[in-house]
C-alpha cells in the first residue's frame, strides 16, 4: 500500500512500499478515504516537532480520518464490510487510574495516531480496534466523517470551559478548530461569539456559521475592537484555537474578571512567556 512519509521538515515522500496490515479478532481493516490536516501535523511538517516531541525518521502524519471497512475481525459484531466509519484516533489501556475513573483521554499508555512513536494514518489502509470505529449515518460522507474528530475537540473545549446560555465568547483563530468551537459554543447557547483571524476567507466562513462579529487582525486593532464590542468589561470565555504563541499571550488581556480562558491550540514551541499578573 502507499504511505506518505515525513522525511524531514517540509519534505513528504509517498512510497508504495508497505504491506496491508493484518487485523486481530477485535479489529477492522479500514480503507482510508479522507484525512484532515491538523495543526499538529502542520507543526511536524513545518518545524519537525511539536513542543518537546520531535518527529522520528520516516514519520507518518494524520489522525482526522474516515473510510470504509473492508475486513472485520472474528470477534467484531458492531460493524460489517462496507460500513463507512470515522475513527477515534487514540485508544487507551483501560486499566490505569485515568481509564478507571472515566478519563481515558489522559491515559499515559494511550496509542494515538501520529503521536510519536505511533505512526499516523496518511496511508491507504489502517488496522484499528472496532470499538474505536464509529459507523457514519447513511446521509453523511466520509469527507464529513473526517471532521468528526476536530468537532469533538470543539465540543470538549466548550464543555471544559463551561459555556452556557447567554455567554459571551471570543475565539482566537478561525481555522477548523476555531470554527467547530464556534459551532459548539452556539449549540450551548452562547449569545455573542466573536472570531479573530488574519484571513478574510476564514472570517467569512465564521460569519456564515454563526459568528455575531469577526475581527480581521491584519486590518484592525484587536484589543480596541474587543473593548468596544464587550463594553470594556472583557469576555466571559476566551478560546485560543490558533496554536500560536502570540495568540496564547493575548488571552489574559481579553478575558473578563472571573472569566475563563481555554487553551485549545498546540504551539510548535514548548515554552511561552505569559502575563500572569493580568490574571492575579
Amino acid at each position: 500500500m502507499k504511505v506518505a512519509y515525513l522525511k524531514e521538515a517540509m519534505k513528504i515522500v509517498v512510497k508504495d512500499d508497505a504491506k496491508i496490515p493484518e487485523i486481530s479478532d477485535d479489529q477492522v481493516l479500514v480503507k482510508m478515504e479522507y484525512c484532515g490536516v491538523c495543526g499538529s501535523d502542520v507543526h511536524f511538517y513545518k518545524d519537525g516537532r511539536v513542543g518537546d516531541v520531535a518527529a522520528p525518521p520516516d514519520f507518518v502524519l494524520g489522525h482526522e480520518v474516515a473510510g470504509e471497512v473492508v475486513k472485520i475481525g472474528a470477534a467484531v459484531k458492531n460493524l460489517k464490510v462496507g460500513d463507512k466509519v470515522a475513527l477515534e484516533p487514540g485508544y487507551a489501556c483501560g486499566k490505569c487510574e485515568y481509564c478507571k475513573t472515566g478519563r481515558y483521554n489522559l491515559c499515559p499508555n494511550v496509542i494515538f495516531f501520529a503521536d510519536p512513536p505511533v505512526q499516523g494514518a496518511l496511508k491507504e489502509y489502517v488496522a484499528h480496534p472496532a470499538d474505536m470505529c464509529f459507523k457514519l449515518p447513511e446521509n453523511m460522507s466520509t469527507e464529513e466523517g473526517a471532521l468528526v474528530e476536530p468537532l469533538a475537540v470543539g465540543l470538549h473545549a466548550t464543555a471544559l470551559g463551561g459555556v452556557g446560555l447567554g455567554s459571551d465568547v471570543l475565539i482566537l483563530g478561525g481555522g477548523c478548530i476555531g470554527l467547530v468551537t464556534l459551532l459548539s459554543a452556539k449549540a450551548r447557547g452562547a449569545s455573542r461569539i466573536v472570531v479573530v483571524d488574519l484571513y478574510e476567507k476564514r472570517l467569512n466562513m465564521a460569519k456564515e456559521m454563526g459568528a455575531t462579529e469577526v475581527i480581521n487582525a491584519q486590518k484592525e486593532n484587536v484589543a480596541e475592537r474587543v473593548e468596544e464590542l464587550f463594553d470594556g468589561k472583557g469576555v466571559d470565555f476566551v478560546f485560543e484555537t490558533a496554536g500560536a504563541i502570540a495568540t496564547i499571550q493575548q488571552t489574559p488581556y481579553y478575558v473578563k474578571k472571573g472569566g475563563t480562558i481555554v487553551l485549545v491550540g498546540m504551539a510548535a514551541e514548548s515554552m511561552a512567556n505569559y502575563n500572569f499578573h493580568r490574571l492575579w
